[in-house]
This record gives structure tokens, C-alpha cells and sequence, in this order.
């Protein structure tokens, strides 16, 4: 009886390493390590719902001052906002050269996202497209190092075609327009954007399955009103309407990322003519977006992008307002996965208290976010909740172990990253 029993654990024990073996075997890990993880996020979800949006501020906090003991200067100045490296004067904008009806560039060879994938790969497709020899992994492990990371934001992405891939350059800018995008497609070159979608199944009670997304436009077609993309998730040469295009376009402030060798910078410059110059790109996108409120004063989106183009000129007051709307408007629950503006100008109102609402909403939502993580160390660092900072700020470090921001936050506190 005891040589079976024995028998017996040493064959389980023998199994569980073998199914763990398959199951970290790349290709099967690749297939099965988001199932488990949707089955442990629909699991979570339904313990501990989320409301149907990100929380209304409050509007009533002021600025908190840390309590005795805590070190209230200096003032931090975190980083999560890179401010762009200021180009060369602007070119005048050319006279507008009639487009062609009709664009339809090579479209480069196609590979499905990996889980959680869509930036990095539709880099990779982009980069492909030049002639680059990489795929998404070689992105991934770089920009985000844990799988299971959800979010790889435009700045990031810029800077890995910037830092990592020699004799090509990166830039984005925000405010495009569909004319935008065909006058890139018909001077040859393909154009990235963030947008948004809808998953096509829940995963957990009162998911609205909202979500952002990347795609490589490849063309268009004025008859049929149709762009051509290169979708990493639903996948390549899928015609997309224009209507429908700019609409999903919006929530993330029609920003647009182009990708190019260094010797067509001079092209790229003259195709965008005074938008080459980041300031004033953010100057005509605030112009653009104050007018969308007052067309569309409903419109959360529209309030949301007029927050983050006064965010850029660090008008935290007015931001902040922007957002305050955006929220009482209403925000998709991932939102906050995605976008920080209002993270930054409530820390930089002094509204901590508002600051750990949202925060604590993200987090219910995206329990890895590193960007949320981050912001709520700093708030309870303002608070003079010191050790609650520091978990916060090793938690963003765990979320992304290359995350420059909480390392910067770790060491202001005096505390080895």
C-alpha cells in the first residue's frame, strides 16, 4: 500500500512538471496564458465589480499638506509626460496639391498580436513594411517586458524606433484629420494610429468591452469612403469607412505616428508641414478641440482631448476642468488604462483625494497598470503617506521592471529601485 501511495505522488508530482513544462513552452503559452488570465480577470471582476465608468471628482479638495515627519520638498517632478524634443522651425505648410482619388500601397507581410500585442506588433508591421528584419517580440521585450502588460503608449513606441532601430526616425503628433492621413499614403508611406474598439465578448458582468487599439493604414478610396488597414487583431487588408475611422479615431486625441528613414526627413518635414514643430501641432490641436466642446458640449471625448492638449502647455487649472467634464460625461472603463492625463492634473492641482479615486478605479479595472500605480504613490507621497508611496512606486517597478518613472519616484525617496 505504501509503494503505490509513493508510487502514486511521484507520478502527479512527475505530471504537474510535465504540464507545466508544455504549458511555458512558448507556442502553448502563446495560445493559453491569456485564456487563464481572462478566467482569472472575469473571476475578479465578479468578486469586486467595477462601476460602469471611472468615478466623478469630487471638485472640493484642496492642496494637502504632508503631515510632520514627511519630507515635503522637493517639490517631485515626475516624468510620465515626456515633453517633445523641440524640432527645427517650422516649413510652411505647402499649397495643398491635389490628392488622388485612390491610394493602395504593398501591404508588408502580417503577423497576429501576440496577448496584449497591438502596439508592438503593428510597429513591427510598420518597421516590416521599410524592409526591418524584427517582429513584435523584439519590441515587446523591450517596451514591455511583462506579458501580461495592456498598455504600450504612443511616446514609448516612438522612442523604440528612435533608440533602438538604426537609421530610422519616429515622431507623433495629435490633431489629424483624414486629410491628414491621405496626404501621408500619397506621398508613399504608410500611417499608424491609435484608436478605439469593441471586444466581441464580455469579460465580466456589465463590461461596455471598450478598448483601445492600434492599426497601419495602408490605403484609401474616395469612392467607397474606405481607408485600407493592417489590423493586428482582426487581421490584414481590412477596409475600414471613413466615418467610422474617425470616429473610433478621437478618444485618443487623433494622434498619429510616422516611421521613417532618416533620409526622408526632409519629405516627412514638408508633409507636415508647420505640425513638424510640436508646439505648434499642440497649439492648432487645443484650438481644434475648443471648438468641439463648444459644437458638441456632450461629447466626453471631445472635453477629455481639450484636457490633454492644455495638459502639454501645463495649464494644470484648466486641464483638470477638461477632465472633471470628460468625467461627468461619462468614460469608457478602460479608459483610464490608457490615457493619464487626469492622474497628472490632479496631482499638480493638489487634488490627491481625487487623484486616489481614479486611481483606485484604474487599478480595479487593470490591476498592472504602472502608470496608475505611479501616480497613486505620488498623491499618498503628498499626503505624507510615505511607505504607502513607496509600495505604490514598487508595485509600477514589479508592473514594468524598465519603468524609468518609478525607478526616478523610488530613488526621490531615497529608496534603492
Amino acid at each position: 500500500m505504501k509503494f503505490s501511495l509513493r508510487a502514486f505522488l511521484w507520478g502527479a508530482v512527475s505530471a504537474s512538471i510535465l504540464l507545466l513544462g508544455i504549458y511555458f513552452f512558448p507556442p502553448v503559452h502563446r495560445r493559453l496564458a491569456w485564456r487563464l488570465d481572462a478566467a482569472r480577470t472575469t473571476l475578479r471582476m465578479r468578486l469586486h465589480p467595477a462601476a460602469p465608468a471611472p468615478p466623478t471628482p469630487g471638485e472640493t479638495w484642496v492642496l494637502a499638506t504632508p503631515s510632520q515627519g514627511a519630507t515635503p520638498s522637493p517639490t517631485p517632478v515626475p516624468s510620465a509626460t515626456p515633453t517633445p524634443t523641440p524640432g527645427p522651425p517650422a516649413t510652411p505648410t505647402p499649397s495643398p496639391t491635389p490628392l488622388p482619388p485612390q491610394v493602395r500601397l504593398t501591404p508588408p507581410k502580417w503577423e497576429a498580436q501576440d496577448w496584449n500585442n497591438c502596439g508592438p506588433d503593428t510597429l513591427a508591421l510598420y518597421l516590416r513594411w521599410w524592409g526591418w528584419q524584427g517582429d513584435q517580440y523584439d519590441i515587446s521585450r523591450v517596451l514591455k517586458p511583462e506579458r501580461g502588460d495592456r498598455n504600450v503608449n504612443v511616446e514609448e513606441l516612438v522612442g523604440f524606433v528612435n533608440t533602438q532601430v538604426s537609421g530610422f526616425s519616429a515622431v507623433y503628433r495629435v490633431g489629424g484629420d483624414l486629410t491628414t492621413l491621405k496626404r501621408v499614403l500619397a506621398a508613399g508611406m504608410p500611417i499608424m494610429i491609435e484608436e478605439s474598439m469593441l471586444f466581441e465578448e464580455q469579460y465580466w458582468p456589465n463590461d461596455d468591452r471598450w478598448a483601445a487599439h492600434y492599426l497601419l493604414i495602408t490605403g484609401y478610396d474616395d469612392a467607397t469612403e474606405t481607408f485600407v488597414t493592417q489590423d493586428s487583431f482582426r487581421g490584414p487588408n481590412r477596409t475600414v469607412t471613413y466615418q467610422t475611422l474617425a470616429a473610433n479615431w478621437e478618444p485618443f486625441n487623433d494622434v498619429y505616428i510616422l516611421v521613417f528613414p532618416n533620409a526622408r526627413t526632409d519629405q516627412v518635414k514638408a508633409l507636415l508641414g508647420e505640425d513638424w514643430d510640436p508646439a505648434t501641432n499642440r497649439r492648432k490641436a487645443l484650438q481644434w478641440a475648443q471648438e468641439a466642446v463648444a459644437r458638441h458640449p456632450d461629447d466626453a471625448f471631445a472635453w477629455f482631448n481639450l484636457g490633454t492638449n492644455l495638459l502639454y502647455f501645463e495649464r494644470y487649472s484648466e486641464a483638470a476642468r477638461a477632465y472633471d467634464q470628460a468625467l461627468k460625461l461619462g468614460l469608457p472603463q478602460r479608459f483610464l488604462r490608457y490615457q493619464f492625463g487626469p492622474f497628472i492634473a490632479y496631482f499638480h492641482t493638489g487634488r490627491f483625494h481625487d487623484l486616489l479615486a481614479l486611481t483606485e478605479y484604474a487599478l480595479k479595472v487593470t490591476p498592472n497598470s504602472e502608470e496608475a500605480h505611479l501616480w497613486r504613490g505620488w498623491a499618498y507621497y503628498r499626503l505624507g503617506e510615505r511607505q504607502k508611496a513607496i509600495a505604490e512606486f514598487r508595485a509600477a517597478l514589479e508592473a514594468n521592471p524598465h519603468y524609468e518613472d518609478a525607478k526616478y519616484a523610488l530613488r526621490f525617496l531615497g529608496v534603492q529601485p
